[in-house]
C-alpha cells in the first residue's frame, strides 16, 4: 500500500543525527526546559522572523494558550473556519469563548474575508484563520479587518511550517501563532509537540508562565496555568529535523508540480489551487471530484491509501449542536466535504510510486468515459 504520508521515511534520512542527539539529551540528566528547547526557540525565531517562541506539549495546547493569553474566554466570540482539524475550534470552546464560523474560498480552502466580517458583533475578540493543508490564508485582507474592528489574530499554522505569504512566513503574520510537531506534518517529531510564535513579549511571557502550572518562580504560582511542555527529546530531534525542512518542503512542491501537471487535461479529479503569492507546502495533496467514493474504492484496491479530509463539517459536529448550526449554513465547506480527499504526498515518495498514482487515477477516469 503506497501511504498518503509515511514520516518513518523521512526520518530514516536523519536516523544518525537524530540518535546522536537523543544520546546527548539522556545523558545530560536534564529533560525539561532544558538547553535543546531554548536553542529550539531561538532557532525558530531566527527561521520565521519573530521575536519569541515558546515550546508547548502539542498544536492544540498552543493554540488554547494563544487564546487564554490574550484574555479570551466566557462571554466572547472567536471566528473560524469550519473546514479545518477539530482542535482549531475545541481550543475556543476550551477557554469558554464561542465559536463562531464563517464560510470559505472554494479554491484555496481557507477562510473568505468577507464572509469574517459579516460574521463580527460586539462580542467578537478574535479571529482563527488556518493555513489549511499548508497554503497561507489571506492574511493582508484578514489583518485589515482585524485592525478594523479591533481584533486578535491567531494564526494557526498547524499545516503550514515553511510555508510564505507574500515572501513572510506563516507564523509571523498575525498576533501570535500555533504550530503542530505531530509526526506527519511537515517539521515533526516522533511524538506530540507544539510552538507559539509572536512578537509580543508581554504575550510570550505570559505562555511561558502558563505553560508551566501558572509559575514563573518555582513552587510560587500566581495563576491556573498547565502541564504543558516541549520535553528536551522532542526539541532535540526538531532541531536536527528543522536544518532539513526546507529541502523537505521543496521536495513536497516538486511532487505536487508534477501532480498538477498530470492532472490538468482529467475531468474526473480537479487538482487544489496554489496561488501565486503564496509558498503553499502541501501538508496534504487534496484533489475534488464528483466520484470521490468509486475513486478511493478504486485506488484502494490497486493498493494506493488515500483519506478524506474531512467528512464533517465543525459546524455539524455533535459536539456543537447546541450552537444551532444546520446542513446548509456553510455551502461551500459542505460541499468540500463531499467531494475533497487527499492523495500520497511526501518527501521521499519515490517517482515510480506517484507514477503509479497518476497512471491508476488516468486509469480511472479512462473506465467512466
Amino acid at each position: 500500500m503506497i501511504p498518503i504520508s509515511n514520516p518513518k521515511s523521512q526520518f530514516s534520512t536523519i536516523n544518525h543525527d537524530i540518535l546522536s542527539e537523543v544520546q546527548h539529551v539522556l545523558s545530560s540528566g536534564n529533560y525539561i526546559l532544558g538547553s535543546n528547547l531554548s536553542s529550539l526557540e531561538n532557532e525558530i525565531c531566527k527561521k520565521i522572523e519573530v521575536e519569541h517562541c515558546v515550546g508547548v506539549a502539542n498544536g492544540t495546547d498552543a493554540l488554547v494558550l494563544a487564546l487564554e493569553a490574550y484574555g479570551i474566554g466566557k462571554g466572547d466570540e472567536v471566528i473560524t473556519t469550519p473546514f479545518s482539524f477539530f482542535a482549531t475550534a475545541e481550543a475556543i470552546s476550551k477557554v469558554g469563548a464561542k465559536v463562531v464560523f464563517a464560510d470559505v474560498n472554494e479554491k484555496t480552502f481557507n477562510l473568505e474575508a468577507f464572509n469574517i466580517e459579516k460574521s463580527i458583533t460586539s462580542l467578537t475578540k478574535a479571529i482563527i484563520p488556518v493555513h489549511l493543508f499548508g497554503q497561507p490564508a489571506p492574511m493582508d485582507e484578514i489583518n485589515i479587518i482585524a485592525k478594523k474592528y479591533n481584533l486578535i489574530v491567531i494564526e494557526d499554522a498547524c499545516q503550514a511550517f515553511g510555508a510564505k505569504y507574500k515572501g513572510k512566513s506563516v507564523g509571523s503574520l498575525g498576533d501570535i501563532a500555533c504550530f503542530s510537531f505531530f509526526p506527519t506534518k511537515n517539521l515533526s517529531t516522533i511524538g506530540d509537540g507544539g510552538m507559539v510564535t509572536t512578537s509580543n513579549e508581554r504575550i510570550a511571557d505570559k505562555i511561558k508562565k502558563l505553560r508551566a502550572h501558572g509559575s514563573s518562580k518555582k513552587y510560587y504560582h500566581e495563576e491556573i496555568g498547565y502541564n504543558s511542555r516541549l520535553d528536551e527529546v522532542h526539541a532535540a530531534i526538531l532541531r536536527v529535523c528543522l536544518r532539513h525542512i526546507d529541502e523537505w518542503n521543496e521536495r513536497r512542491i516538486r511532487l505536487a508540480k508534477r501532480y498538477d501537471s498530470e492532472f490538468k487535461n482529467l475531468k474526473t479529479i480537479k487538482a487544489p489551487t496554489a496561488l501565486e503569492e503564496n509558498k503553499h507546502v502541501y501538508h496534504l495533496y487534496c484533489v475534488l471530484s464528483e466520484f470521490r467514493s468509486e475513486i478511493i474504492e478504486f485506488l484502494k484496491q490497486n493498493n494506493i491509501q488515500t483519506g478524506i479530509y474531512y467528512p464533517c463539517c465543525l459546524h455539524l459536529q455533535p459536539a456543537y449542536k447546541d450552537l444551532g448550526y444546520e446542513i446548509g449554513d456553510f455551502p461551500i465547506a459542505e460541499s468540500l466535504s463531499e467531494r475533497l480527499f487527499a492523495i500520497p504526498l511526501f518527501p521521499y515518495l519515490s517517482i515510480e510510486d506517484q507514477e503509479y498514482v497518476i497512471s491508476m487515477l488516468k486509469k480511472f477516469e479512462e473506465r467512466i468515459q
